[in-house]
């Protein structure tokens, strides 16, 4: 039996307008694009790196 994926939730909590093009893929690769949205990504080292980029737009919500 396969052991379940780590998850995290994430809220983005600000806009994207005027800001770098790279920041606006990299909530686009979060599946946020809206503020308020959340989204459930598996908790690997590529996405806490992705979060990481955009910590002033977006929040951690839960861990599981």
């Amino acid at each position: 039996m396969a052991k379940a994926a780590k998850t995290i939730k994430v809220e983005q909590t600000g806009s994207a307008i005027r800001r770098h093009h790279s920041q606006r893929a990299t909530l686009i690769g979060l599946k946020l694009n809206k503020i308020g949205r959340v989204t459930e990504l598996q908790d690997t080292p590529a996405i806490r790196g992705m979060i990481a980029k955009v910590q002033h737009l977006v929040r951690v919500v839960g861990e599981k």
